[in-house]
């Protein structure tokens, strides 16, 4: 697949990295001489210094060929143009865009995007998807991720392991017979910056970071079986009145009644904004960091602070500043990856990552002729995956233990008539089942070519 993607910061320079390590051909547009240069000397891309909006730049860097083009520059002007000249002058299949001008998405216009006017095939929000994201993890007290699959049937989940979580130190084969209630399946760990697949024989240990999948109507047991059994917030503060912090607002506010959200905003022409635009919110001018506007926001009776304005070391110290006076939980917007090592032993319970988000939404689109559904998981570890199964796949008829997949595969869940299995070796997979399943980063590109004769996506 031959893909151009204009812009070169973190999410372009991301969704090189993806594409160029399974072998598309990939070409990266920017202005920035410095940015295109580290991308040369890093990548196994065409990394070339232009305008992505001017035709002439387009052309030289062969889009006329390309079979995708995805637009990420920081304007979405530029963002835009791009994807009309690409369709216009160029034919380019597929041509996905970063918009974050909320104006531009108001439904109001949505004819804009049509094919008749400016035909940008898939639009990303980083600010509304980054809401989304918050309001998922929100669900899941305990938990730092929350994606759901089949129509939320199944849920992946991100825990942490403290030193009383029951279950560590346990091999993962083992998990079913010494916890006959743990109705899960690991499919990733993370320990000291290093992630992995597990095999059977590994086992979970104090301070890791695991991702399991579980039935959803069995997630409150698997939940207090690694020793979250938190109620879900009902006393909020969000902690930025930008485009995040509003889109958020207005996701709870829409999703339950029984939530009282509080929003602190510095700017004074922002809070006023947010107030117009939701009336049934409160909310307070002052600074975050300030203990005072934090005792007026009730900090100590406060379930989950959620600090989403555009500075990272506001919302990293102003999170641990209002845990310190008494709120129980963090979710903290973190844009910098050098602050990730940090974050843990700081005492920040939830990290939300803009740029790895919009990359994980831009990949599911990248895949979507052959997948369902995709997630990134954590810095680009593994991809989590949902396909349908055809009468033809290898997975079909016969016991999964039979099956031959890669390595670095794991199948975390399989619905069958709409009952959720938790698949064990004996587990036999039917023609149209929905099949979650976890790869390794570099196990995708093969786990592709196994299957993408023999399955289905729609």
């Amino acid at each position: 697949m031959k893909v151009v993607i204009c812009g070169a910061g973190q999410v372009g320079t991301s969704i090189a990295r993806y594409l160029a390590s399974e072998h598309n051909d990939v070409t990266v547009l920017d202005q920035s001489p410095e940015l295109i240069s580290r991308l040369n000397d890093s990548l196994d891309v065409q990394a070339v210094v232009g305008h992505a909006s001017h035709p002439e730049v387009l052309e030289k860097v062969g889009v006329a060929d390309a079979d995708m083009l995805i637009a990420v520059t920081f304007a979405d002007e530029v963002n835009m143009v791009a994807c009309q000249i690409a369709h216009s002058l160029f034919n380019v299949p597929t041509k996905i865009a970063r918009i974050r001008h909320q104006g531009y998405l108001d439904p109001l216009w949505s004819d804009l995007f049509s094919p008749d006017h400016m035909p940008i095939d898939v639009i990303i929000s980083p600010e509304i998807e980054v809401a989304k994201a918050i309001g998922r993890r929100l669900t899941v007290p305990g938990a730092f991720d929350m994606i759901p699959f089949a129509d939320d049937k199944v849920r992946l989940i991100g825990v942490r392991c403290s030193d009383t979580c029951p279950v560590v130190h346990t091999p993962l084969r083992q998990l079913s017979s010494l916890f006959p209630d743990l109705n899960i399946i690991v499919v990733g760990i993370v320990r000291e910056d290093s992630a992995i697949v597990p095999t059977p024989q590994d086992q979970m240990l104090p301070g890791d970071s695991v991702y399991f999948v579980a039935d959803t109507e069995h997630l409150p047991r698997a939940m207090a079986a690694f020793g979250h059994e938190e109620q879900e917030a009902r006393r909020i503060i969000i902690l930025g009145g930008g485009n995040i912090g509003r889109s958020l607002s207005h996701l709870i506010e829409e999703s339950k009644n029984d939530v009282s959200v509080k929003l602190i905003e510095m700017d004074g022409d922002r809070a006023r904004f947010a107030a117009e635009t939701l009336p049934g919110l409160s909310v307070i001018q002052g600074d975050g960091l300030d203990p005072e506007i934090l005792a007026e926001a009730n900090v100590s009776a406060t379930e989950t602070i959620v600090a989403v304005t555009d500075d990272d070391e506001t919302n990293i110290l102003s999170s641990l500043l209002a845990k310190r006076y008494g709120a129980e939980r963090a979710v903290t917007l973190i844009n910098k990856t050098t602050y990730s090592p940090l974050i843990t032993t700081l005492g920040i319970d939830v990290v939300v990552s803009p740029r790895a988000i919009t990359v994980s939404k831009i990949l599911q689109h990248v895949r979507r002729g052959r997948f369902r559904a995709v997630h990134s998981l954590g810095e680009g570890f593994a991809e989590a995956i949902e396909a349908t199964a055809v009468e033809s796949s290898p997975l079909v008829g016969k016991p999964l233990r039979e099956a031959k997949l890669p390595r670095g595969v794991i199948v975390g869940a399989v619905v069958h008539n709409g009952e959720v299995i938790i698949p064990r070796g004996d587990t036999i997979i039917y023609p149209d089942d929905r099949i979650i399943i976890l790869a390794a980063a570099d196990a995708v590109k093969k786990m592709e070519k196994l299957f993408s004769v023999h399955f289905a996506f729609t």
